[in-house]
């Protein structure tokens, strides 16, 4: 008769944490490398705004908001507006923009899926300042020559309360809550139990 060895069963992973290592290195390896990886560099947007000369051609890991997405013959430009980035280089959006830049993609890009207020990283080649208008205003945006990109999930929509009863709070509602229950019954509180 074989008996099990509780300091063997300790020190054996569990099967969960095993799972979810594996899950999280398969989300990381669907983003590209040069978008995980930030430069040796880093040059800011407002940085090539302030001083453009003699920055053409330089490697920029960008990403932000977007702000529109516009099809061209033979391109896609992706106007964004441009937040800090967290280590692995997904945008912080909940932090202020620095400012707009232009990301051109070759090819077609979905406008459906690139759509207003997604997240989107780029990295590529600095290709120029150019001014266009943001309304009345003529506004310098950088334009960068996308040569990797990765468009970051969207947040999950806000779910339904998980509590029971129609104010969802927790424990609370018909039947529910602290009064439920000896001495009470079901659904009867202090003030309006059966006495």
């Amino acid at each position: 008769m074989q008996t099990a060895n509780p300091t063997h069963d300790r020190n054996r992973p569990p099967a969960l944490a095993i799972a979810l290592v594996l899950t999280l290195a398969g989300c990381a390896s669907q983003i590209p490398q040069a978008i995980r990886t930030a430069p040796a560099k880093p040059l800011s947007v407002a940085q090539v705004q302030q001083a453009p000369a003699g920055l053409e051609g330089r490697r920029v890991r960008w990403g932000g908001s977007i702000v529109a997405t516009v099809n061209l013959p033979q391109a896609t430009e992706i106007e964004v507006l441009s937040r800090p980035l967290s280590r692995d280089g997904e945008p912080r959006t909940w932090d202020p923009g620095e400012g707009r830049f232009v990301a051109r993609i070759a090819g077609f890009v979905d406008p459906a899926e690139y759509a207003k207020d997604r997240a989107l990283t780029v990295e590529g080649t600095l290709l120029r300042l150019e001014t266009r208008m943001v309304g009345d205003y003529p506004y310098a945006y950088p334009v960068v020559a996308a040569e990797a990109r990765h468009l970051w999930p969207e947040a999950p929509p806000p779910s339904a309360s998980p509590y029971p009863g129609p104010w969802g709070w927790p424990g609370y509602g018909p039947g529910w809550g602290p009064w439920n229950g000896w001495p009470y019954g079901p659904g009867f509180g202090p003030w309006w139990g059966p006495w």
